[in-house]
C-alpha cells in the first residue's frame, strides 16, 4: 500500500478508526512511530506523511510529520471508449486499467450492448480508490457515458477502432482514444460509421474479451 485516503489528510492530528484502523493496524501491524502516507481525495498530488502517536484499541491518532508533492502518472494519455458491458467486468477490470494509467472511460451504450445495464459511478470510484492506494497513482480515471457509438465518434473524429481488420495496431500508431466493443462486437450499421476511421486488430490470432482487449489496449500504449 502506497498511501491512505482520508478526507483530513493535512490537518496537523489524524485520527483512523473503523476499517481503516483494522487494516492498518490488525492486518498491516503498524506500531507506534512508523510512518504512514495518507493524502486527500480533494487532493490526490499531495501526500502527506504522518507518525503513529498512539492507539486506544479502536482509533489511531498520527501527527502531521511533513508534506510534498507525489505526483504518479503515465506519461500517454489513453481515452477508452468501451460499448457498455456486464458492470461486473467492468468491476473486475477497473484496477488493472488504473494500474495500467487509463486516462478516462466512456461507456458507450452500442446496439448489442445489454439494455438493463446500469452503471454504478460511485460504487467504481470506490474500487478505482482502493486500486490507487495500492499502485500510488495520484488521480483516478474519468468516467463518462455516451448514448450512441455514432455520438461517440463525433466527439471523438480521431479515435481507432478496434475490430477484425488487416491492420494490426503497433506501438508506432497514434492512438490517444480506442473505441472497444462489446460482447458480440459491432454491427454492420455500427461499423459503416467507420470509414473515416482508422480501424485496427490487435497482434493476436485469438478473439479476446471485451476487458482482455482493454487491458491489452492499455498495456501497449504505456
Amino acid at each position: 500500500m502506497k498511501f491512505v485516503l482520508s478526507s483530513d489528510a493535512g490537518t496537523s492530528e489524524l485520527c483512523v478508526s473503523g476499517e481503516e484502523y483494522k487494516y492498518l493496524i490488525k492486518v498491516r501491524r503498524h506500531t507506534i512511530g512508523d510512518l504512514i502516507a495518507f493524502r486527500s481525495r480533494q487532493n490526490l498530488r499531495e501526500e502527506y506523511l504522518y507518525r503513529l502517536d498512539r492507539t486506544d484499541g479502536r482509533n489511531g491518532y498520527f501527527i502531521l510529520q511533513g508534506h510534498h508533492e507525489a505526483l504518479c502518472e503515465v506519461t500517454n494519455r489513453l481515452h477508452i471508449g468501451w460499448c457498455l458491458v456486464d458492470p461486473k467486468t467492468v468491476e473486475k477490470t477497473l484496477p488493472m486499467l488504473s494500474e495500467l494509467g487509463v486516462t478516462k472511460i466512456t461507456f458507450i451504450h452500442c446496439h448489442r450492448s445489454q439494455r438493463n445495464f446500469r452503471l454504478d459511478f460511485e460504487r467504481f470510484e470506490r474500487i478505482m480508490e482502493s486500486s490507487i492506494m495500492q499502485c500510488g497513482r495520484s488521480s483516478l480515471i474519468e468516467l463518462s457515458e455516451s448514448p450512441a457509438l455514432s455520438t461517440f465518434l463525433k466527439e471523438n473524429p480521431e479515435a481507432v477502432i478496434l475490430d477484425f481488420a488487416e491492420d494490426v495496431l503497433s506501438k508506432d500508431d497514434r492512438m490517444d482514444t480506442v473505441v472497444i466493443g462489446c460482447e458480440g462486437g459491432f454491427d454492420d450499421n455500427e461499423r459503416k460509421l467507420f470509414a473515416a476511421h482508422r480501424v485496427r486488430s490487435l497482434p493476436s490470432p485469438m478473439i479476446l474479451r471485451s476487458e482482455t482487449a482493454a487491458v491489452a489496449i492499455a498495456a501497449m500504449h504505456l
